[in-house]
């Protein structure tokens, strides 16, 4: 999918393509605003333009992701079969060429080629307790810090929000790094350093078994802290330099992997604030956990435009994954009829008791292999509502005769969600240029494997084509 290369852009760029998304948000916020399990007690269908309903409609799900997405499966031609409004392909365009590409600008080696589960980049005590979508982030963006590291002449780095460690145990055991892992549940913590044990293990006997393969070298293990990370003030443990820092100061690089709402947001204050720190590699995730206000806007730039609110359901819509759900629309899965079921049970639900809205409702097993009529009674129950109430069955097959048009607007949803993401991304990048840094946004997953693949690097000093050497693939 094209947009725009995040690397590289002007300020005056940047602030311009800010000025455009916040314009076309407010455009089409109406449709970014639904919820899909409103779909029949809003008429959201009603909502969309009579000669869009038109084009859409009976399309089905592989379709919707070859003409809508523009995302064909392997050797199709996009061939639209009827003449789209050009309201609908603007909005198609627009989606397209505002939005930051998340392709890498390298060729990804298929490092699961031999084996699905398994990374063929790490080498097996890093794989252990490491499902493979975890093993690719840890791999790529712990070799991309390392570099960082090496251009700004870190001496320690800082994992916030290291949860289990994988991510620190890589850097430091893996990649030679001293390492401090922060993180504020005690539980995550304890089982850190349990794994940090058992891969001091492994390498020992990996090195006795293959003393030609393992480096020799004095290993150091992460410094685990338990500690909760303000984003509104310094963390002093995160500034205490490990024992064994250097002489002369120290300078920290700080780094996060998909550090949930507020925290990357403290990463941004911490680099901001703390003369220690001279480096950051963050990659943000969890968009809707955000504080509102706090978390967004954070650049005056950003916050002096109009329309550039953008309330949970935008956020939370910009979590989503384009690529896997136009992989799922490719097969035409029955899962993707949950979505149909969910919104005909909220208009069930809301007949029955109106005061009860968008409930949560516990997962059903198996839900597409259902009748509908079964979904909506096993969704009542979920609820606390009575299950055996009497049902509209024609309704019910009405709204399920409805299914590819329930597919049809989330796709459309879906589509614009990436605005919303490079709008918050953006803004950090101006708020950090506003203080006097230099940052980029570089993609750095396979967005297939990991689409939170955006990984903004700044830096308190100007590396140039530097930032470029820090997008290669090794290898």
């Amino acid at each position: 999918m094209p947009g725009v290369c995040a690397r590289g852009l002007s300020h005056e760029e940047r602030r311009q393509l800010a000025v455009n998304l916040t314009r076309v948000l407010a455009l089409y916020r109406s449709i970014l605003d639904a919820y899909i399990i409103e779909f029949f007690t809003d008429n959201l269908w009603g909502t969309l333009p009579c000669s869009w309903q038109e084009a859409l409609d009976g399309l089905n799900p592989p379709q919707l992701a070859t003409m809508l997405l523009g995302m064909p499966g392997e050797g199709e031609v996009v061939r639209y079969r009827s003449v789209w409004p050009l309201t609908l392909l603007a909005l198609k365009s627009t989606a397209y060429a505002l939005a930051f590409t998340r392709k890498p600008g390298f060729q990804t080696p298929s490092e699961f080629l031999e084996n699905p589960s398994q990374s063929s980049r790490l080498t097996a005590p890093f794989r252990k307790h490491v499902r493979p979508k975890k093993q690719h982030e840890i791999r790529r963006l712990g070799e991309l810090v390392k570099k960082l590291s090496d251009l700004t002449g870190c001496t320690q780095v800082v994992d916030v929000g290291s949860g289990q460690g994988h991510l620190s145990r890589f850097m430091s055991l893996g990649l030679g790094l001293m390492v401090k892992s922060i993180e504020g549940d005690q539980r995550l913590v304890e089982r850190a350093q349990h794994l940090d044990q058992q891969l001091l293990q492994a390498l020992e006997k990996e090195e006795k078994k293959n003393p030609q393969v393992v480096q020799r070298g004095p290993r150091h293990s992460p410094h685990h802290v338990v500690q909760w990370v303000d984003p509104t003030a310094p963390c002093e443990e995160l500034l205490l330099p490990l024992e064994n820092a250097q002489q002369g100061g120290i300078r920290l690089l700080l780094t996060g992997l998909h550090a949930c709402g507020d925290l990357s947001v403290a990463l941004l204050r911490h680099f901001c604030c703390c003369p220690e720190v001279v480096a950051l590699a963050s990659v943000g995730c969890c968009y809707m956990k955000l504080s509102d206000p706090g978390g967004y806007p954070l650049s005056q730039w950003v916050a002096g435009l109009p329309g550039y609110e953008l309330p949970y359901r935008l956020r939370e819509g910009a979590c989503h994954a384009l690529e896997e759900y136009a992989e799922r629309l490719q097969k035409a899965g029955p899962g993707l009829r949950t979505h149909c079921y969910r919104a005909a049970l909220e208009k069930v639900i809301r007949c029955a008791c109106p005061q009860l809205r968008r409930p949560g409702v516990q997962g059903i097993p198996r839900a597409h292999e259902l009748k509908i009529e079964e979904y909506v009674q096993r969704g009542l129950q979920r609820v606390g509502l009575d299950p055996q109430q009497p049902l509209n069955l024609a309704d019910l097959w009405a709204h399920q005769a409805q299914e590819n048009r329930v597919v049809a607007f989330f796709s459309l949803a879906l589509l614009l969600a990436p605005l919303v993401e490079t709008l918050i991304l953006l803004d950090r990048l101006l708020y950090l240029q506003e203080q006097g840094f230099h940052a980029e946004l570089l993609p750095i997953f396979s967005p297939e494997l990991s689409p939170r693949n955006l990984v903004l690097i700044a830096t308190k000093m100007p590396l140039g084509q530097a930032f470029s050497a820090l997008e290669t693939e090794d290898g």
